[in-house]
């Protein structure tokens, strides 16, 4: 879990200062975690997925 929180704190940190693309990955990483969490999926590859899919979206938007 250490490994998953250290990327998720510096996405925030990013995310507060504007970054559409790292604020949609920081968001989607936390969900895809707690997707999997209460899943009992795997939690790792969730933040990974959810990670990969918001940076997208944040990337669409933020445009």
């Amino acid at each position: 879990m250490k490994t998953l929180f250290i990327p998720l704190v510096a996405a925030g940190a990013l995310m507060l200062s504007g970054c559409a693309t790292l604020a949609g990955a920081g968001i989607g990483a936390g969900a895809g975690a707690a997707t999997a969490a209460v899943t009992h999926g795997n939690v790792k590859k969730g933040a990974v997925v959810g990670g990969a899919a918001g940076a997208v979206v944040g990337t669409v938007i933020g445009r």
